[in-house]
């Protein structure tokens, strides 16, 4: 094989990574692989993750014979039988544009609630097949000092040592390694204030919740419902620390925030009553649209809206909402608009589906029947073969167009709209709409 074609990574049962030579590395979609072109891949960034994927077997292109294998054996170790296929995770403000490629051995169990991006060899150096879609370094490792966040916990508790939140958020930082909670710790960008142990949908991706153990969860919920006040009280402190400061409801160690709407209304009144500082964000399924209509009469100025897909059938399949319909997301948005609100809908991507050409078609009528002012192009995290079985869709290769096409088709149809991955701050969202 030349030596400028990406190489197929393949990992043994002890998790060491091998690349092939002979195999040009490729990537899948809606379960179809594809020869990955070095077009497709940016250089890993060093706050990824590689990840072996047990009962997955390796597809690599055969250059030889111009067809798609599956290796089945370590060529390194003779007296090894299995071989496993290798994923990349990739850090916040990364979409992928290909899955990791493999063919699953027998039954297998539902990976763990990660993204699995395709990976390769390429130019002495990991590649993963993505897009950046967000420059700014908000959760990037490399700023969140160990020293100064463990120090900072201690001071913020003896400060508040009667906050119930706070001690939530030290378990979600030093436990869980959750990039919000350390940046509340340490003063920067976004601070999380969660609210709700219940939840009004049952996601098949959802991190926080699985009933029946079909997957582990990587982040428990909150147990408690915290007063208005704690709430206030963490959010003050964080508004009153940063310069253009962003406070969200919504985290991935709760539920829906919508299902305590009363204390978050309350809430946003006390801090709005204090000061007029920052963005008061929620993250939301955007399930309740008279309780969004509250929200905003109180003073939330964004709501960032989770969508793994616009067209209905998919929506429920993913979400399996509980007492609500996709009408009254419509509606939410609808509602935050006019009460003058900044809405983004958090784009739930999974390669082969979100841009397969009947997703985008219905995905930019969305955007602009909605009025929608921001686009987060976020991974899907979720098993991609059982995701497609569980949503009972087929897409066949020629209908898919692409991740990185689908983002500039948007763009280019519907130039105001912003695109990132972050909730932005308003001197964020200043910029983006002097430069749009």
């Amino acid at each position: 094989m030349r030596e400028d074609k990406p190489k197929l990574l393949i990992a043994d049962k002890k998790g060491r990574v091998y690349d092939l030579s002979r195999f040009e590395a490729t990537g899948m979609k809606a379960g179809e692989p594809f020869r990955l072109k070095p077009r497709d891949l940016v250089r890993l960034h060093p706050d990824s993750e590689l990840f072996v994927l047990p009962g997955r077997r390796p597809v690599g292109y055969d250059f030889e014979k111009s067809a798609f294998i599956r290796l089945d054996k370590n060529p390194f170790i003779k007296k090894e039988k299995a071989v496993y296929a290798v994923a990349a995770f990739l850090p916040p403000g990364k979409t992928a544009t290909y899955s990791a490629s493999y063919t699953e051995c027998g039954r297998v169990k539902t990976l763990p609630l990660f993204s699995y991006a395709a990976v390769a060899f390429y130019k002495n150096g990991f590649y993963a097949a993505s897009v950046r879609v967000d420059r700014e370094k908000r959760q990037e490792l490399k700023g969140m000092d160990l020293n100064s966040l463990e120090k900072n916990v201690k001071l913020f508790k003896k400060l508040f040592p009667k906050n119930r939140l706070i001690r939530h958020l030290e378990k979600c930082a030093l436990t869980y390694a959750c990039p919000a909670a350390k940046n509340f710790f340490l003063k920067r960008y976004e601070g999380p204030l969660p609210t709700s142990p219940v939840c009004n949908a049952r996601c098949i991706g959802c991190i926080s919740y699985q009933p029946g153990k079909t997957c582990s969860v990587t982040q428990p919920r909150i147990r408690f419902i915290p007063s208005a006040e704690e709430v206030a009280e963490v959010a003050l402190m964080h508004i009153r620390a940063v310069k253009d400061p962003v406070v969200s409801f919504g985290q991935g160690c709760e539920g829906e925030p919508l299902m305590t709407a009363d204390i978050l209304e309350k809430a946003i009144k006390l801090i709005r009553k204090t000061t007029s500082k920052g963005i008061i964000n929620l993250n939301t399924n955007a399930s309740k649209p008279g309780a969004v209509r509250r929200l905003f009469d109180a003073g939330l100025d964004s709501m960032r809206v989770s969508i793994n897909s616009v067209r209905e059938k998919y929506y429920t399949a993913y979400y399996m909402p509980q007492g609500y319909g996709f009408g009254d997301v419509i509606r939410s948005i609808e509602l935050a608009k006019k009460a003058g609100g900044f809405v983004s809908i958090n784009y739930l991507v999974m390669p082969g589906f979100s841009d397969s050409r009947a997703e985008a078609e219905e995905f930019v009528r969305f955007l602009k029947k909605t009025k929608t002012d921001m686009v987060q192009w976020r991974n899907l995290n979720y098993d991609p073969m059982a995701y497609f079985r569980k949503l009972r869709v087929k897409v066949s290769p020629s209908d898919m167009i692409g991740v990185k096409e689908l983002i500039r088709e948007v763009k280019e149809k519907l130039p105001h709209i912003m695109h990132g991955y972050f909730n932005p701050s308003r001197m964020r969202m200043r910029r983006m709409m002097k430069r749009g």
